[in-house]
């Protein structure tokens, strides 16, 4: 699942991150796009990823066979799409990889003043502004926008993986101490120095490519134990 603050991006955009997937895992890669703010706000990106989900259920492909994975934005969707599809009534995926996640839109975690200025990807006053643009009216702590809030019982496990330079640190480790403590099984990995979505840079940085390995083994042992 593409990030980009909800407002920007588009799946070929991550051919890098998704190849890696389909390569490493020997495994179908399917990028959804969804409609992006300001134009279509809250909740129209979450609404059009569970529309995937759905689409892909009814190619008759098992839930038990499907991972879900994101970044940024997209790797808040991947709790929210599941809290979505759980509300919904629709079985949920076998696991979850949760990248550098936009977790919180009311940007409360300590990291958004400490690592001001570390993240070369990201600044809290622009983070703000990419909030509002696509919450619209919508208040920051609604739970499929910030999914610290939702309901995340019944969850398959997660991995959450951030960068300890990252704006978003505080409130990735907050999401993953919220799964935590509603029973999910959850991994959570702070890469030391790390940026925004360093996995992009796999190619040429080895914490990059060693974080697509962990990604993938989590992955691959979720999908194991959902299909025992």
């Amino acid at each position: 699942i593409h990030g980009g603050a909800y407002i920007v991006g588009r799946p070929d955009g991550y051919h890098g991150i998704g190849g890696n997937y389909a390569k490493m895992l020997g495994a179908r890669v399917y990028m959804p796009d969804y409609r992006l703010a300001p134009e279509h706000k809250f909740p129209a990106s979450i609404d059009d990823t569970l529309r995937a989900y759905e689409w892909l259920l009814e190619q008759k492909i098992p839930a038990n066979k499907i991972a879900f994975s994101g970044e940024s934005a997209g790797g808040a969707m991947v709790v929210s799409v599941m809290v979505a599809a759980k509300s919904k009534g629709l079985p949920l995926p076998a696991v979850g990889s949760s990248i550098s996640p936009w977790a919180n839109l009311e940007h409360t975690g300590a990291s958004m003043s400490n690592r001001e200025g570390l993240d070369p990807l990201n600044s809290k006053p622009v983070l703000d502004i990419l909030a509002r643009a696509f919450l619209g009216d919508t208040l920051a702590n609604h739970p499929l926008a910030s999914p610290v809030f939702a309901d995340v019982t019944g969850l398959p496990p997660i991995l959450v993986q951030i960068g300890e330079n990252e704006l978003m640190l505080s409130d990735a480790m907050r999401l993953a101490t919220h799964l935590a403590d509603n029973r999910v099984r959850v991994n959570l990995e702070v890469w030391p120095a790390m940026f925004h979505a360093w996995h992009f840079y796999a190619m040429m940085l080895p914490e990059g490519q060693q974080a697509m390995e962990s990604s993938v083994r989590f992955i691959e042992i979720g999908l194991a134990d959902a299909n025992r």
